[in-house]
């Protein structure tokens, strides 16, 4: 399930040193008044022959915002377990790797309105996505991948789909990344024995109102994605992005492979060997433009 999601433009600060091979980004926005939650927007060293490439990974919703819950599962832990699994293998590659949390909490530090009898508000989601992005954007990373889980009201949807940004600058780099993780997820599906139904690659265009707020609607697109629009996204994301949904929670099967270490580690390697192609044959450095 797609958060809102909102980009801004962070001030690169110098960095708080944490556990070995790894440090605390300082992120520093007006957008931001109270800040990161402590310990979120992560950096870690490459573990393999360093490629001098950081690519940033934002495993969705967290704290008290659960995101999609079905079967048993909540999506919150599924992104953060298949995100820390990523971690790891893309380190091996040689890739510094940035997450936007490491434990179950929100990135932006909330105001006590943003969160009503334990529940995230829709103004707390938009500065906790806001907190997600300047820390992509800190982090200067070269391509960005958000992980999320589907739900529907309807227990037999399912399947697999990734979406894309096609009004940036570098909307054929956002294709090309959203591509190769389409087609690498597919395949490491298929070579754990499992059938996953393929959505397809999709432009985030057509994600369609999600009723939360009017200004959202009226943006009509993943934020976190997506192009500015004054007064609501006014400082977008400036890496290549997808954001990928392998699985619907509510789907019973589904859901139980999504909580498997098995499924984890499917997903992971999927999105790790797309974003190895994605990097590794043309060089995709950051945006200087902010459309």
């Amino acid at each position: 399930m797609k958060a809102q999601q909102v980009a801004n433009v962070a001030s690169a600060v110098p960095s708080t040193r944490s556990q070995s091979g790894s440090r605390v980004l300082s992120v520093k926005s007006p957008d931001l008044p109270a800040g990161l939650v402590a310990g979120t927007c992560v950096q870690f060293d490459p573990t393999g022959a360093d490629r001098h490439r950081t690519i940033y990974v934002d495993p969705g919703h967290g704290g008290p915002d659960p995101g999609a819950v079905g079967n048993g599962v909540k999506e919150e832990d599924l992104t953060l377990a298949v995100a820390l699994k990523l971690k790891d293998m893309l380190r091996a590659d040689g890739f510094h790797v940035v997450l936007s949390r490491i434990g179950d909490s929100s990135v932006a530090k909330l105001a006590a309105s943003q969160v009503v009898n334990g529940a995230i508000t829709n103004s707390g989601a938009h500065i906790d996505t806001i907190a997600r992005i300047a820390c992509g954007n800190t982090a200067a990373a070269d391509a960005m991948v958000a992980i999320h889980f589907n739900a529907f009201d309807d227990p037999s949807a399912s399947g697999a789909e990734i979406f894309y940004d096609d009004a940036r600058t570098f909307s054929a780099a956002n294709l090309r990344l959203a591509n190769l993780v389409h087609d690498n997820l597919q395949a490491s599906f298929k070579r754990s024995g499992w059938h996953v139904y393929d959505r397809g690659v999709l432009s985030d265009s057509d994600t369609g109102h999600t009723g939360l707020t009017a200004a959202a609607d009226a943006y009509g697109r993943i934020m976190e994605l997506g192009p500015a629009k004054a007064g609501w996204n006014d400082h977008p994301s400036q890496m290549p992005g997808a954001l990928v949904e392998p699985f619907f929670v509510t789907d019973p099967v589904e859901a139980q492979v999504a909580g498997s270490g098995a499924g984890q580690k499917a997903i992971a390697t999927g999105l790790e060997q797309g974003l190895l192609t994605f990097l590794a044959t043309v060089p995709t450095p950051s945006a200087t433009s902010a459309g």
